[in-house]
C-alpha cells in the first residue's frame, strides 16, 4: 500500500479500488468484518428491538392503576425509541448487502430478550427492565466483537446501547417509586 502521507493510501489506488465491485455499495475492500456473521448478529439485534417494541406497546395499552398514566407514557416513549433502533439496524443490514429479517415466524427465538407480559404495572416495569439489562449485555458483547472491524456498525450500536442504558435507568427509577422492594 503506497501512502502519500503518514496514513492515507495513494489517492489513485483509492479511486481504482472504488471502481471495482461497485455493486457492493458501502462494502469496500477495506471492510474487515465477516459480513455473514455481522448480518446474522444484526438480525438478532433487529428481532430483539422488535420484541421490545411490541412488549412496550402492550404495556402501554395495559397499564392500569393510580400511577398508570405517567408510566404508560414512558412505555410508549420506549416503544417508539425501540422501533427507531429496529429501523436503524434494518437499514445497516441493507447497507451491508444483507436482508433484514422481519419474518414474524421465529421472531421470539431470534430475539435476545423475552416477550414477558407481566400481570401488574410493577411486573410490566420489571419485565421491561430485565429486557433492557439483557439488551445492554448483548450490545456490549456485540460492540466488543465488532471492535474496529466495522466502525459504522459499532458506532450505531454504541448509540443504541446508550439509549438502552437510559431506558434501564428510567425503569429502575420507576420501579423504586412503584414498589421499593422490587428494585432490589
Amino acid at each position: 500500500m503506497t501512502t502519500t502521507g503518514a496514513f492515507l493510501t495513494d489517492v489513485q489506488q483509492l479511486r481504482d479500488r472504488a471502481r471495482k465491485h461497485i455493486e457492493q455499495g458501502a462494502v469496500t475492500p477495506g471492510y474487515q468484518g465477516d459480513l455473514e456473521v455481522i448480518v446474522k448478529i444484526l438480525n438478532e439485534a433487529l428481532a430483539t428491538e422488535i420484541v421490545c417494541a411490541l412488549r412496550y406497546k402492550r404495556h402501554y395499552f395495559m397499564a392500569q392503576g393510580i400511577h398508570a398514566n405517567p408510566v404508560a407514557q414512558e412505555f410508549l416513549q420506549h416503544a417508539n425509541e425501540e422501533q427507531i433502533h429496529a429501523d436503524q439496524i434494518a437499514m445497516r443490514i441493507a447497507q451491508l448487502g444483507g436482508e433484514p429479517n422481519f419474518n414474524p415466524e421465529g421472531l421470539a427465538a431470534r430475539s435476545h430478550s423475552e416477550y414477558k407480559e407481566g400481570n401488574s404495572l410493577v411486573d410490566m416495569v420489571k419485565e421491561d427492565l430485565i429486557a433492557e439489562r439483557v439488551a445492554i449485555e448483548s450490545y456490549t458483547e456485540i460492540i466488543r466483537y465488532i471492535d474496529q472491524k466495522d466502525p459504522t456498525t459499532r458506532r450505531m450500536l454504541e448509540g443504541i446501547l446508550a439509549m438502552e442504558e437510559e431506558h434501564a435507568d428510567d425503569l429502575a427509577s420507576i420501579l423504586s417509586t412503584l414498589d421499593p422492594t422490587k428494585a432490589q
